[in-house]
């Protein structure tokens, strides 16, 4: 390990030699790079001489998941602990401790930024190093729900990879001093994940009656009229939770394990007020009836010998 991190930093183990214990990931994320770190104690030193002879021009984002990480440069020394977020630039001398707490590992995610991508947006790029952003803070919130999500499954359903990046950046400037250009485009990469939050909120829950506008202003602690126009752009919260949940019976409709449910099953787990409301709001949606749906589906079955996916069945029927 010592040798690979030569040209970055000088490692040394705080731990006992028979109990040193690290892994890592990386993966690329857009035009940034996801590392998920586990160890036991770890000491980093970057110093002036491994700046000059590297590369390495970049900003860490660095989310603590389990542990505790230390960081000074120059005259800052900050603590992050468990759900903080910190910035590092890498074209600062800095000495990093990665601290185990109690039986747990330290464990760090971070989003490795180029300079390019988030110079231009501080104020004062060469001063922004060790900023923390503690777990209450709600861009904290924003940034460690949107990097948790990069970590299940990196380059995220909702948007594309490079413009995530681009509004972690965005929030991240917002939260240690960004320009006044990009004041306004700051506000809306905050929306945007906050948006993208609230929508994996309804995703997973769409089989309760916890999707009312109540309900969610309470979870999120937003205004109503915030709710709402965060949703204007899909045509309404009442619109948007309808249309996921007709995409996951259409889902359900063509899965083998489900073909024999009974139509009034499927409407009332997905909260429609009655079967024949649910087949009108799936034909208003799909041009075509659940009935319809499942009898392609099991045709498919029966002779390709393979399940079809939703896409397929409604090409399917298009053509027909």
């Amino acid at each position: 390990m010592r040798e690979a991190a030569i040209d970055l930093c000088d490692v040394t183990s705080l731990a006992p030699p028979d109990a040193f214990q690290f892994s890592s990931t990386a993966t690329a994320v857009g035009q940034a790079l996801l590392l998920d770190s586990v160890s036991t104690g770890l000491g980093y030193v970057r110093t002036p001489a491994h700046i000059a002879r590297g590369d390495m021009d970049h900003y860490l984002v660095s989310f603590c998941l389990e542990g505790e990480m230390q960081f000074a440069s120059g005259r800052r020394h900050v603590t992050v602990r468990p759900g903080d977020i910190c910035l590092v630039d890498m074209a600062q001398p800095n000495r990093t401790w990665l601290v185990e707490a109690g039986q747990a590992r330290s464990r760090i995610a971070t989003l490795v930024l180029p300079r390019a991508v988030l110079a231009p947006r501080l104020v004062h790029p060469d001063s922004a190093t060790a900023s923390v952003l503690p777990r209450d803070d709600r861009r904290a919130q924003l940034l460690a729900d949107q990097i948790a999500a990069l970590r299940q499954k990196p380059g995220p359903e909702t948007g594309d990879a490079f413009d995530t990046v681009e509004a972690i950046a965005d929030v991240v400037a917002t939260a240690v001093g960004s320009t006044a250009q990009v004041a306004e485009t700051a506000s809306r990469a905050d929306r945007h994940l906050l948006l993208a939050m609230i929508k994996r909120h309804i995703e997973a829950h769409l089989e309760t009656d916890t999707l009312d506008a109540q309900s969610l202003c309470r979870q999120f602690r937003l205004s109503r009229a915030s709710l709402y126009r965060l949703f204007e752009a899909d045509g309404g919260l009442t619109r948007y939770v309808q249309e996921r949940r007709l995409a996951r019976a259409l889902r359900l409709l063509v899965a083998p394990g489900t073909r024999r449910e009974r139509l009034i099953d499927l409407a009332v787990d997905l909260r429609f007020s009655s079967d024949s409301t649910f087949v009108r709001a799936f034909r208003r949606q799909f041009g075509v009836t659940p009935g319809e749906i499942r009898e392609v589906s099991r045709a498919w079955l029966r002779d390709a010998g393979t399940m079809a996916g939703p896409d397929h069945v409604l090409r399917h029927i298009g053509r027909g």
